[in-house]
Parts: C-alpha cells; structure tokens; sequence
C-alpha cells in the first residue's frame, strides 16, 4: 500500500490526473480499473475519477509495487546541471529567467541534459525551495517557450497555483510579450500588421505561409515597429497577436526582412555578411495585466524587461 498526502501543489486537480503524474508508471487503463474495484482510495472511500482534491485528503493505493518504480526524483538527480541563471525578476511565486541564445527550454529527442528548466530547478533545490522528493506531483514549470536559438525572457511558477494563473493569463492574453529583432531591408511601412494564415510541416519542422485557410493552418497575427535603420538593417520591436511556431521569423520574411541570422528563413548572404549563425531575436519585455484580487495579483500592471541583447549593440550601437 501506499499512501499520498494532497499538499497545496497537488489540490485542485482531479484525482485521476494526481494519480498519473505521481505514478505515472500506472497505465490509465489499469488505473481506471482500480478505481472502480476501490483498490485506490480517497480519504477512506471510493476515489470517483472526477474528484476535485483538497489539501489534507488522503489517497491510498491498494496496488502492485512495480507500478511504482524508484524512489521519487531526489535532489542529486540535478546535481550535474550549472544553477546559475540571469535573472530578471524573482520572488515566492514566479521566476522570470533571460534564456540566452543557444540553450534549449526543455529536453529534446537526444535527452539534452542542460536545458533552462533543469538549471532553474536546480537553482531552486540550490536555494531551498524545491525537494523533488517532498512532492507528489509538481515540478517548477515553464510557462512559455522560446527557440534554442532565441533569447529573452521566460517565465517559470515555482507552484501549482501560479502556474494555474500564469497559464490562464497566457491563454487571455493577459501576458503581454514583446520582442526585438534585426531585419534586412526596412518594411515597406514603419509599422504595421501581418495577417497570414501558418502551417507547419512537421517532416522538416518548416512553417509556410498560407494565403487561404487550410486544414492544418492557423491564423497568425504579427504586429511590428520600426525603431531604427542602419546600414541597410531595421531594428523592430515586434507583438505577438497569436503565438504559433515560428511567427515572427516566417511572418518578417514574408514581408521580405527577414531576421538576420536566420539559417531557416533568412539569407544566407545577408547571415555572413553580419558574421551572424543565430537569430537576432530576443523576448525582450514582459508586461503583467493579472487579477487583482488573485495570488499574483501584485504583478498587475508590471512591466519587466532583459537587459539589451548584444546584437542590438553590435548591429545598431544600441536603441
């Protein structure tokens, strides 16, 4: 048997997503099936799939040991990870790191082990504030994404109601991200909005632009400004209106300014000239628009922005 206490990161969700991120060596087929034989219980009875958890409940698994595999993540299991971060904002409840270029948010298919929510969770074991082995089901999380190869900032709950928050706000658009970024060329206009239509191309990881709606096309807004132009290059601050994979690179090329150092939909030409292998590309400003009365709710109306990115300096002499 045994026997998982809800603590305030694991209340509110429904029992049978708790069960599959505590054990997810448990296949959800035999889980079901153990709920309905009682052999998973909450707090003494019958656990139904949809029960909303509280903190103090009880769950007790009546059920093979092997479904349970090791011991939980432990905090040496981070150990090989640098915990150093440049951090742009702190506090109990969220972390807003400036990922630079080249380091990957999450691991990818070759199991990449320094990656930017590994060395935050490091940090955090570093500094007190997380034990992989007192959780049951939480883990700091990521709250956005940006490429490898694209710097700035990303936001990171260091609990489960934040992430909730955050989450909600994102999907509202409440979380307002801007970014900048060196073009070749100057847009026909010095601001504007791009409309198109995206989609990607799983096989070579390729978004195209779409004049009509297609079935696997989304709708993709882009709004930018030119800030300056030098020496045949624009440097632009860019709003996402929707967030797809890719915007702001496809949708600046479509335009016929692509992003310089762009290797998948710039110029190669242009990439060499400006001794550039990455993006010039940075999510450089973070603006909170979160309720009031929530638990982030002092975040409201606060703005946050990385320090100026390098190639701003190096292509433009700076803002």
């Amino acid at each position: 048997m045994r026997e998982f206490l809800i603590g305030s990161n694991d209340a509110g969700q429904r029992a049978d997503r708790f069960i599959s991120k505590a054990v997810p060596l448990l296949p959800s087929g035999k889980m079901y099936k153990f709920l309905r034989e009682k052999k998973i219980m909450l707090n003494g009875k019958r656990c139904e799939i949809s029960a909303r958890l509280c903190e103090g409940d009880v769950i007790r698994m009546y059920i093979p040991d092997d479904f349970f595999g090791e011991a939980a993540p432990s905090k040496d299991g981070f150990s090989d990870i640098p915990a150093e971060l440049d951090i742009v904002y702190e506090d109990e409840n969220i972390l807003l790191a400036n990922k630079p270029s080249g380091l990957l948010v999450h691991d990818d298919d070759r199991s990449t082990r320094d990656t930017l929510i590994n060395r935050i969770t490091n940090y955090l074991i570093v500094s007190g504030e997380y034990d992989p082995s007192a959780e049951n089901s939480f883990a700091p999380a990521l709250c956005n994404r940006l490429d490898r190869n694209t710097e700035g900032i990303v936001v990171c709950a260091k609990n489960a109601e934040s992430l909730r928050i955050l989450n909600e706000a994102i999907r509202e658009r409440r979380l307002k991200k801007t970014y900048l970024c060196a073009v070749a060329g100057a847009p026909r206009e010095p601001s504007g909005t791009i409309r198109t239509y995206l989609e990607k191309s799983e096989a070579d990881n390729t978004v195209y632009v779409r004049h009509e709606k297609t079935p696997g096309s989304k709708t993709a807004i882009t709004e930018y400004r030119v800030l300056k132009t030098c020496g045949g290059l624009s440097l632009c601050e860019v709003g996402l209106i929707t967030g797809r994979t890719h915007q702001i690179r496809v949708h600046m090329a479509y335009i016929g300014c692509p992003i310089v150092g762009d290797s998948k939909y710039g110029r190669n030409e242009i990439n060499r000239r400006y001794h550039r292998k990455t993006q010039a590309l940075c999510a450089y400003r973070l603006a909170f628009e979160t309720d009031p009365s929530g638990l982030l709710g002092y975040l409201s109306g606060r703005v946050f922005e990385a320090p100026e990115p390098l190639f701003v300096k190096e292509l433009f002499g700076g803002y």
